[in-house]
């Protein structure tokens, strides 16, 4: 049965890695998505497609979430395809690595306008616009619970979209609005594996007690049930989906 039917989806950064498992899992389950990407219209156009073979309705939306304007446009035209939304999965995110002597004020505003304040005003449009018993999905990640030396810039961001979400499980929760947030462990991408030489990355697959990185439809599926009605109990809740690292 499809636990979806019937409900609309907004996965910003949907057009690979993750989000794009999402996205996949999502429509899978019988919603209909909104494929949100920065600037990549041909992989994102690829996810429509793939949602379509399913059966389900999908759209790409073009959106820069660290420009609040993008959000709102977004938004828009999500309500005027649809004429509603159920879930947002706040999936976008950039990262860097470099020693906080080495983090220059662009590096900080551009990781926090994306991360931090992406994730916030989305979470703003959808408290307006959003069904009674929607659902949000943040994304942290569980580097937040090590002490990974380059990261400091990353983890910020990650505490910060934490703590936004236990406080919105609060304020939204009068609406049956179920506010989460999702912490995944490394996983096996594109962007994870980018300029990684192969001993590091078998290093880090060994952090996690199963030996080995996530898969992204390990983080996707935790991800559709947080959207599915057998969650409808759970809210403000950091979710490690991290196969034993941390």
């Amino acid at each position: 049965m499809a636990s979806l039917a019937g409900k609309v989806a907004i996965i910003t950064g949907a057009s690979r890695g993750i989000g794009r498992a999402i996205a996949l899992k999502l429509a899978g389950n019988g919603a209909s998505v909104v494929v949100n990407y920065a600037g990549n219209t041909g992989k994102a156009q690829e996810v429509v497609a793939e949602i379509e073979k399913l059966g389900v309705e999908a759209i790409a939306i073009q959106a820069d979430v660290s420009k609040v304007a993008d959000i709102q446009r977004l938004f828009e035209q999500t309500l005027e395809r649809f004429g509603k939304l159920d879930i947002l999965v706040n999936n976008a995110g950039i990262i860097f690595y470099k020693p906080i002597t080495q983090v220059t004020e662009e590096d900080f505003d551009k990781i926090f306008a994306t991360n931090v304040k992406g994730t916030f005003f989305a979470c703003q449009q959808a408290a307006q616009h959003m069904a009674e018993g929607g659902r949000i999905i943040n994304f942290s990640s569980s580097t937040t619970a090590m002490m990974l030396p380059t990261y400091s810039a990353y983890v910020g961001t990650k505490g910060a979209v934490e703590q936004i979400t236990r406080v919105l499980a609060k304020e939204l929760g009068a609406k049956a609005i179920a506010v989460n947030v999702i912490s995944p462990g490394a996983t096996d991408t594109e962007l994870f594996r980018e300029g990684k030489t192969q001993e590091h990355i078998d290093h880090v697959a060994q952090m996690a007690a199963f030996g080995k990185l996530g898969e992204v439809e390990e983080i996707a599926d935790v991800v559709a049930f947080l959207a599915s009605d057998e969650a409808r109990w759970i809210t403000g809740q950091n979710i490690r989906v991290n196969g034993g690292a941390v």
